[in-house]
């Protein structure tokens, strides 16, 4: 059995060394190798790290009853799914699912926070690019961002945002993760009401201009980073897209809101649930050499807030590179969320 120290890779000695060549590979869900977007809004990286690169490994274990049923719900009554539950419940990577279930590429995800507002979610527009590309032509001289010419029209300065691409019109849903949303300004659930009822949304600055460009369209930017027409100045959408928000229950939400969501709660994971999230994303063997700090994981979970992400964690590390002390570094890495600071 290896000491301790062997693992380290920094020492704190004060000496520089190649050490950081003896790293082994991340795990599966810090890996950002080779990441991107697809044309079209395929498939990322991404679905790898929510998912897990070994997936099809935990196809043994299904969604309950009515887990099931709510999700099923919100895609037949084309309604916002509301997901709530602890840290590391699952919520979000519930929209990654169903997104590689039913082939509806990749998730358009809006990482909400304190200063968000609905435009971000729906569009940018640059005006001071814009600005600056009409002094710099004015004054004959040359636009220094490729395709950022003012002759190319408004909707250069234009970007869509993760919930206005999602309501781009399309013959199939996108799916939509909206996440954390408890995190946001009191406003933002009320200022989302509109937009998920009617499905539809409006860009002033193109809607003013919109007689004036050939057959009323203008070219902007999507949030997979493809150019869509735009026209009239708005945008509708045909398929209404699944939507997933979610919520740690850090606050409640307006009455208004709840009445156009179907709301699904995530309970605690039990150990058949922990075990298929460790094989799905470490594999069978690590499933098996972790299952003592698994069911050590769900006791201290019955009185301590504690996240799923944790105990990945804790049997990664102390598998790949910390065989002895084992259960110190463990507990270590799974420490209460709830604890007084």
């Amino acid at each position: 059995m290896s000491e301790p120290s062997e693992w380290l890779i920094y020492r704190g000695a004060g000496e520089p060394h190649e050490g950081v060549e003896r790293l082994p590979p991340p795990p599966p869900w810090r890996d950002f190798a080779g990441r991107g977007t697809t044309e079209g809004g395929g498939p990322d990286g991404s679905a790898d790290r929510r998912l897990g690169s070994n997936r099809h490994m935990a196809e043994l274990h299904r969604p309950g009853a009515e887990e099931l049923e709510m999700i099923n719900a919100a895609l037949y009554l084309r309604r916002p799914l509301l997901v709530t539950g602890s840290p590391g419940a699952g919520k979000s990577t519930l929209a990654h699912s169903v997104a590689h279930e039913l082939g509806l590429g990749r998730v358009l995800r809006w990482p909400v926070v304190s200063r968000s507002t609905l435009l971000d979610g729906l569009y940018h527009y640059d005006a001071i690019a814009r600005l600056q590309d009409v002094q710099i032509a004015a004054h004959g001289g040359t636009v220094a961002a490729p395709g950022a010419d003012p002759t190319d029209g408004i909707g250069s300065y234009i970007r869509l945002g993760p919930l206005g691409t999602a309501l781009l019109p399309s013959d199939r849903p996108r799916v939509l993760l909206i996440d954390e949303l408890d995190k946001s300004d009191i406003d933002l659930p009320n200022d989302l009401l509109n937009v998920l009822e009617e499905g539809e949304f409006a860009i002033p600055e193109l809607e003013r201009i919109a007689d004036r460009l050939p057959d009323g369209e203008a070219t902007v930017l999507d949030n997979d980073g493809n150019k869509v027409a735009i026209k009239g100045g708005r945008v509708q959408c045909s398929a209404f897209p699944f939507i997933v928000l979610t919520s740690n229950g850090e606050r409640d939400f307006p009455a208004p809101l709840m009445r156009r969501c179907i709301h699904l709660e995530l309970g605690r994971p039990d150990h058949q649930r922990l075990a298929t999230f460790v094989r799905a994303h470490l594999g069978e063997e690590a499933a098996r050499s972790g299952n003592d700090l698994i069911t050590h994981f769900l006791e201290r979970s019955r009185g301590e807030l504690l996240a799923t992400d944790q105990l990945l964690n804790a049997i990664y590390l102390t598998d790949a590179a910390a065989p002895a002390g084992r259960d110190r570094l463990a507990d270590l890495l799974i420490q209460r969320l709830d604890r007084p600071r």
